[in-house]
């Protein structure tokens, strides 16, 4: 997979599954756009991923930010080859507690943040020929899960944006796929086991989501991402790549 002389922006990248994937764009020859909500989060993994990758302080869920870091790197770059719509949040929650400002909130950014970001960045991609969209979803958008039904209504919504979008731009030669990843260990959960009064226990009962009784790695997530947006998955078009450890299967 060689990504030499291509520019990828990869959205909520300072950490996690982001910060792993925007490591190994860099790693097979990309030049990366950390784009987090967090600027100086950003600006320090860019730093540590060296080359021309930059860092970007970006809110997905607000257009004028968002339209001003894409021209900020087709100026900068001259094109946009592969945008990873990965920035996204989740909390407990059912449509009964769930306050009203939360559940826009996190819609704002899960889903209106791969919409705002593939407005601006997919008439780059057309203009120059084509290139390919990654968006994060989530096992639970195809088995839903108890107590997290805002973030479950949002993967929902990125899975069938994704194919939508792919429809749409296929004739632009730009591929439009989606990664749906099960739990993966990240800085999240260590904030919650953190503060958990069993963290122990709590990481078991993570673990054991899936058949192969542990958490995912953000890396292998990564790996899932940059194959389909590389050219070895060119016949990949809005297709939902799983990658849960079986947890949806079980």
């Amino acid at each position: 997979m060689d990504f030499e002389g291509k520019v990828v922006i990869v959205t909520g990248s300072a950490s996690g599954i982001g910060r792993a994937t925007a490591g190994l764009f860099a790693r097979h020859g990309a030049s990366v756009v950390v784009a987090d909500v967090d600027g100086s989060a950003a600006e320090k993994a860019a730093g540590e991923l060296g080359g021309r990758s930059i860092g970007c302080k970006v809110d997905v869920s607000k257009d004028s930010e968002v339209r001003t870091m894409v021209e900020l790197v087709a100026d900068s770059f001259g094109r946009i080859d592969v945008l990873v719509n990965n920035a996204g949040f989740g909390f407990r929650g059912n449509v009964v507690s769930i306050a009203e400002d939360d559940w826009d909130r996190l819609m704002s950014v899960n889903l209106k943040g791969v919409f705002l970001c593939s407005k601006h960045v997919i008439p780059v991609m057309a203009k120059q020929g084509g290139g390919a969209i990654v968006n994060t979803g989530s096992y639970t958008a195809g088995i839903g899960i108890a107590d997290r039904a805002a973030y479950v209504a949002s993967k929902g919504g990125v899975v069938s944006l994704t194919r939508a979008m792919a429809l749409d731009h296929a004739a632009d030669g730009i591929r439009v796929n989606c990664v749906a990843p099960g739990t993966i260990h990240s800085p999240y959960f260590d904030k919650m086991f953190a503060q958990a009064a069993d963290p122990a226990a709590m990481k078991k009962e993570l673990d054991d989501r899936a058949p192969v009784h542990r958490m995912g790695r953000p890396e292998e997530i990564a790996e899932a991402i940059v194959w389909l947006a590389s050219d070895k998955a060119s016949f990949a078009v809005g297709s939902t790549l799983t990658v849960d450890g079986g947890t949806s299967i079980w």
